[in-house]
């Protein structure tokens, strides 16, 4: 038995967290939506592999999302794609929810819960407060009555004779039901699950930002983004030019063909930047969600938010590499401009207070002078984009001595 067994064993929690480590293990199994299948290994395929003929086949679940300008996002109304792509690689987030995709589920347990089939969070909380104080009553008690014992046999000479078992947090057991505690749950029967299930309609969707409705169109070849007004299927080519075009919302009012003149040829538009950011990470293996919460743009996961808090902060830092396009340039990027110490420290500090380590993520923009214009035309150019990382951490003597 290893010693993180031994340990959770003794909180008494060591059950609980294993089943739902082993659920979480089997619900978020694929890393992405695409699903290698594996066949049977017989002599047939056994005598292919020998060729090095596998029969391995690659499940593609082809899921359509629904283009949004006004929110600069794809929405995934089905709820078979919806589990979809967030179980197998946490795309997106629920427009309802936080993170994931919940609301329905929270609906439907609240359903249950009024309905007294099973105990609230705040019920459960309530009834672990009575046990811990009643745990403190008892273990007081048995500790008054095992010195009263010594002190009489102190003084009536006789050796200590310890008859009374002190509880301790692993073992104890509340004896009678507490009156503090709320009553037990009744069990729900499958026809009231049924029913609340009946109840709550779906409608939460999920929201995929630009970077990943791309990313999953045209690396993994697995989304089909469909146009808001005739509900048609977009081509690789419209998508590129409409989530560019989402991005150069007119800033001067200048009319006709100079508004459209104005951000034809930018190799700086922000679709392009975070996504080369974006496409960089992703390609190796991390999972990204957004990072607003704690001032950066990306947080990276190993696995998913749902196995372990994300390990790095990501700031995108745009670089020009001519400054001449940055001083004609039409759109107003963040941290373009070189940014204070400050404001570098607040940024550290908060990730910092919160176990992240943060990285400076700088992707170059190709120069004007020396790129065809032809080339924004298809993704093609985001091979002359590169990024570079500087790992920022803060020392903090009291916790990095060791």
């Amino acid at each position: 038995m290893s010693l993180i067994t031994q340990k959770n064993n003794r909180r008494g929690g060591g059950n609980k967290g294993g089943a739902r480590r082993h659920q979480n293990n089997t619900l978020y199994a694929h890393p992405l939506p695409l699903v290698l299948d594996q066949p049977p290994p017989t002599w047939s395929t056994h005598i292919l592999g020998l060729f090095g003929l596998a029969g391995t086949r690659v499940l593609n679940p082809h899921c359509e999302g629904v283009f949004d300008p006004a929110t600069r996002s794809v929405w995934v109304l089905n709820a078979k794609d919806l589990a979809i792509l967030w179980t197998r690689g946490f795309f997106g987030k629920g427009d309802l929810s936080r993170s994931e995709p919940s609301w329905r589920t929270r609906q439907i347990s609240a359903k249950r819960a009024a309905a007294g089939h099973y105990m609230t969070a705040e019920e459960v909380r309530e009834k672990r407060r009575a046990e811990r104080t009643q745990f403190k009553r008892d273990r007081a008690a048995a500790m008054a009555q095992a010195a009263a014992e010594a002190e009489a046999a102190f003084a009536a000479g006789c050796e200590v004779q310890h008859t009374t078992v002190i509880p301790s947090g692993a073992t104890w057991k509340p004896q009678q039901p507490l009156a503090d505690a709320p009553p037990p749950a009744p069990a729900p029967e499958e026809d009231d699950d049924r029913a609340f299930e009946a109840e709550v309609p779906a409608l939460e969707h999920l929201q995929l930002t630009l970077q990943e409705a791309f990313f999953l169109m045209w690396t993994l070849d697995c989304l089909t983004v469909l146009d808001p007004a005739t509900s048609a299927p977009m081509s690789l080519r419209d998508v590129w030019t409409a989530f560019r075009s989402v991005q150069c919302a007119p800033q001067i009012p200048i009319p006709g063909t100079l508004e459209l003149d104005l951000y034809a040829g930018r190799f700086d538009n922000p679709f392009l930047v975070h996504y080369a950011a974006y496409h960089y990470y992703r390609s190796l293996g991390w999972v990204i969600k957004g990072g607003i919460k704690f001032c950066v743009d990306l947080l990276l996961y190993k696995r998913g938010p749902v196995f372990h808090h994300a390990e790095f902060a990501v700031v995108v830092l745009p670089v020009y590499e001519d400054p001449a396009d940055q001083e004609s340039s039409p759109f107003d990027l963040a941290n373009a401009s070189p940014f204070s110490w400050t404001w570098l420290s607040t940024v550290n500090r908060v990730n910092s207070q919160v176990q992240k380590t943060l990285i400076l993520t700088y992707v170059t923009i190709p120069a004007r002078s020396r790129m065809s214009p032809d080339l924004l035309s298809s993704p093609a150019c985001l091979t002359h984009y590169s990024v570079r990382e500087v790992v920022l951490r803060r020392f903090i003597p009291a916790r990095m001595r060791d």
